[in-house]
């Protein structure tokens, strides 16, 4: 048998663990030799999932050009060339090669952030080769190898186990099981499931307590890591809100365009023009009603967006995906690690008597209260040392404080049996000297069948005490000298625990009684006394629960989407506010009886999904999105990976997110942190709201040089712009605004509106109805002043250098009109963007030199304005400035008088 084979393809798990070796051709005592390692690794290649293949400059660079905004500007720049005007051509083809190679740079620079996160070649392994104990780098592996586990470990490959001590191994990355699975080496039927497989280890996983030895069985794409990043490839990626709306867009602008291409030409030509000097103008109009400077803000726009999110925690994969932000309506998060600490901590204690201890304090820092009753304990209490003394004795973890490189506390093992350890300490339980004092003399290890361990200890007075740890009903059975009365209410406590997504231990000891190990548990059947029981949970980031809320006000709907329990899932989800009155859970069988249409009835009071395995959750945020959400899945997971990549936005956790995940997702969140998401959000409506800004300014530019032209055409006038100087408007003066708008920092409202719609228009009817605020005034000042300069007998040069001097300056008000849709631009602060006072600055300047130097003169066919000539035409292009701020007053009126109206009810 090949030994390439995956776990998939052969049943490892249900061979021997001898059988195994022989048919991979290996030995538990000397491992593989060096000669039969490299031969290995040249047939099955490096122990590491293929990375995608880079893109090419030249495809990257080729990409940008696919829009239809595009393809017209191409048309535009062909013409002017085909008339001679090769300068007008350049200076088109200019602005679309910088278009392209701005986006290239961004596309490139946000995978080379994700390529410092991937760390899977820096992991090491213990193997055994040439009879000796090696450390090698995990994507040496190769079939065969003899891996060498202990706690602390992570599993470089998929292996079979040979041999394993007080094995337990956290594979929430894998199953998304929270609590770590025992292992054995024993023989499983066939068909076990891979949660089951107790006799495997699988890539990704890591050791949480106790030592094997393990049969690498399965490398690089045929582990099962591997089996789910090759689901995640074939996930479908959905097109953003924002391309799907440009691309709509830029359809409907190349048919305006021919419109009024055709418009000119059939004018200019009815009143005797020539046909060279018409069909430039023509040219230089169609390429006035494209917003050239759109895919160039966007892209900008984007970059801006995609620079913030880092500085806050967010490496972006693919710039669009900001603006997906933005859009975005429900948020499927996984639970472990994500809404979680990962770090289970002991909550409460339960003992004889029924007191219960309330312990304060999350994480492993061994710091917080003891209180019954809400009143601290005073002095010591022997009840509760007794029990505390017995969880540290009966444990195998280790509780590390902070030393070296490291600031916080750590463990060494389970973490279910290091937050025992927290709780002693707290409570001033000197864990070394209980350890020594006491000394372990047997022990019978944790089994997942009976869900119980023991081990006894000799103490400095000579007799054996045996303490037992483990599952409250299998406890209690061994119980016998506590009385009916205190079982029964020992049942009742842990179902009430239990009822709040605790996870329940009970202890026991037996006084003066010799453990013998290979006897097992039976022996110690009616022997037991109960000391107390433990709950643990595993607590909510603190930080989330303000998050969600967030989240909430901004119309956004939390689902937490785990393979934890149901229980767990729903107690940690009310706590964080993501269940609320009338929501329910669903655990994966419930879910697999659904059909489509009874999921998606469903879905509105459904707020946890749990037991759920990858397809699952594919089918969850497919469901969702069916109906029309746009979905963001967080997770750290590979089990997360396929919805990760399906979702509109994928979010994966950069420090415990696995390759996989974040090779899935299109944002990794660097600090861990669910909270980021929301400033991520936020960030994204700014980019949309930005970008609506750069639309409603160019097109008021474009309208009004449109209008200016026709109107001219129409009555009969000489034309009052040349197409040069239309060319240099949209091209040189547009775009040190546009791309200086897209700047606008957060007017600090994004997150109290709602998400942008997926069907959003980029022109809504209250752009639409600014346009037709703006663009009269803009036209009668341009238009007006160009007929009466023209009456009263000015040189036709210097009309048409005014008319183009005030339709620049009519362009820089309109800039500072739409950076906010009701506040005053007194009002607001004009400095807020120092980026776009810089290009206004620089378009004064340009402007300035196509007015007053001589070689720009000849090109642009303008003549030096006088300076004191230049105060009327400043004075004039301002009124479109004062009509817009007299329409916003009248917005913050009609707000303040609602906002009025609302409050007298209430107050009377």
């Amino acid at each position: 048998m090949n030994a390439s084979q995956s776990t998939q393809a052969h049943p490892w798990h249900a061979l021997e663990s001898g059988i195994a070796m022989e048919r991979l051709s290996s030995d538990a005592t000397t491992g593989l030799s060096s000669q039969a390692v490299a031969r290995r690794l040249l047939e099955h290649g490096p122990n590491a999932l293929p990375e995608p293949a880079q893109r090419a400059f030249f495809i990257v660079l080729l990409r940008q050009f696919q829009s239809p905004l595009i393809d017209i500007l191409f048309v535009a720049a062909a013409l002017a060339a085909a008339m001679g005007h090769w300068g007008d051509a350049a200076v088109i083809l200019g602005v679309v090669l910088a278009n392209a190679l701005i986006g290239t740079y961004q596309e490139g620079r946000a995978e080379r952030s994700m390529a410092a996160l991937r760390k899977l070649s820096t992991l090491q392994v213990r193997v055994l080769r040439d009879g000796g104990e090696q450390a090698v780098a995990a994507r040496d592996l190769v079939p065969g190898d003899i891996l060498l586990l202990a706690a602390g470990d992570a599993v470089g490959a998929d292996a079979r186990l040979i041999d394993a001590a007080a094995l337990a191994v956290a594979e929430a990355t894998l199953t998304g099981e929270s609590v770590p699975v025992s292992k054995n080496a024993a023989a499983l039927p066939e068909a076990t499931g891979l949660a089951d497989r107790r006799n495997m280890v699988f890539s990704g996983t890591y050791i949480s307590a106790g030592r094997a030895r393990a049969l690498v069985t399965a490398t690089g794409i045929h582990t099962e890591v591997g089996a789910i990043a090759r689901l995640t490839e074939g996930a479908e990626e959905p097109k953003t809100p924002l391309e799907v709306r440009i691309t709509q867009f830029g359809r409907y602008l190349v048919i305006a365009a021919i419109g009024l291409f055709v418009a000119v030409m059939v004018l200019g030509l009815a009143r005797g023009l020539p046909f060279s000097e018409v069909l430039m103008v023509a040219i230089s109009q169609m390429v006035s009603v494209i917003p050239e400077g759109l895919p160039v803000a966007m892209t900008i726009a984007l970059a801006v967006g995609m620079r913030r999110m880092a500085a806050r925690g967010a490496i972006i994969r693919r710039l669009s995906a900001v603006e997906t932000l933005g859009a975005i309506t429900v948020i499927c998060s996984d639970k472990t690690g994500t809404l979680t600490r990962n770090e289970m901590t002991v909550s409460a204690l339960w003992l004889l008597g029924g007191r219960v201890i309330d312990i304060a304090g999350v994480g492993y820092a061994p710091q917080g209260d003891l209180t019954e009753s809400g009143a601290a304990l005073a002095g010591a209490d022997p009840q509760l040392m007794a029990l505390l003394e017995a969880v540290v004795l009966c444990n195998d973890a280790e509780l590390l404080p902070p030393g070296g490189e490291t600031t916080q506390w750590t463990v060494l093992g389970d973490p279910t049996e290091a937050a025992l350890l927290v709780a002693a300490n707290k409570a001033g339980v000197e864990i070394g000297d209980v350890r020594r004092n006491c000394p372990r003399v047997a022990e019978v290890p944790f089994d997942s069948d009976t869900k119980m361990m023991a081990t006894s200890h000799r103490s400095v007075a000579g007799p054996c005490t045996v303490y037992i740890k483990g599952a409250p009903e299998a406890v209690l059975r061994l119980c016998g000298g506590d009385g009916q009365a205190a079982l029964h209410a020992a049942h009742a406590a842990a179902d009430e625990m239990a009822g709040r997504a605790l996870r329940v231990l009970a202890v026991a000891s037996i006084d003066n009684y010799r453990l013998e190990s290979a006897a097992g548990f039976d022996q110690l059947a009616g022997r037991a006394t109960l000391l107390g029981m433990l709950g643990q949970i595993d607590p909510p980031r603190e930080e989330v629960k303000v998050a969600v809320s967030a989240c909430r006000a901004a119309g956004i709907r939390p689902i937490m989407v785990t393979g934890d329990h149901k229980l767990t899932g729903m107690a940690i989800a009310r706590a964080l506010g993501i269940v609320q009155d009338g929501d329910r859970g669903v655990d994966g069988a419930e879910l697999e009886r659904m059909n489509d249409a009874e999921l998606l009835e469903g879905l509105d009071n459904i707020a946890v999904f749990a037991r759920v395995h990858p397809a699952q959750k594919l089918r969850i945020v497919e469901a969702l999105q069916a109906r029309g959400d746009v979905v963001a899945m967080t997770g750290d997971g590979v089990n997360d990976a396929p919805a990760l990549a399906r979702a509109d936005v994928g979010v994966a956790m950069g420090i415990t997110g696995t390759e996989v995940a974040k090779s899935a997702a299109k944002i990794v969140i660097t600090d861990d942190n669910f909270a980021t998401i929301v400033g991520a959000v936020e960030q994204g409506r700014v980019v949309y709201r930005n970008l609506k800004k750069v639309i409603l300014f160019l097109f008021v530019t474009s309208i009004d040089e449109v209008l200016v032209l026709l109107l001219a055409l129409l009555a009969g006038f000489p034309l009052p712009l040349a197409a040069v100087q239309i060319l240099w408007i949209n091209i040189v003066t547009e775009s040190t605004l546009t791309v200086n708008l897209v700047m606008d920092p957060p007017d600090g409202d994004e997150m109290r509106r709602a998400p942008i719609p997926r069907n959003d228009r980029l022109l809504d009817n209250a752009m639409l109805w600014r346009i037709a605020m703006l663009t009269p005034m803009a036209v009668a000042a341009t238009f007006g002043w160009f007929v009466w300069r023209q009456s009263n007998g000015v040189p036709y040069d210097l009309v048409r250098t005014e008319t183009f001097t005030i339709l620049a300056l009519c362009q820089w008000f309109n800039a500072l009109n739409c950076q906010s849709a009701s506040r005053s631009v007194l009002q607001f602060g004009i400095l807020r963007n120092r980026w776009l006072i810089g290009g206004l600055a620089l378009s004064i300047v340009l402007h300035a030199g196509v007015l007053y130097w001589p070689p720009l003169n000849a090109l642009f066919h303008t003549l030096p304005i006088p300076p004191a000539n230049l105060l009327p035409l400043v004075a004039l292009a301002s009124s479109v400035l004062w009509v817009e701020e007299l329409r916003k007053w009248g917005v913050r009126l009609r707000r303040n008088g609602s906002a009025l109206r609302k409050i007298l009810p209430a107050a009377s």
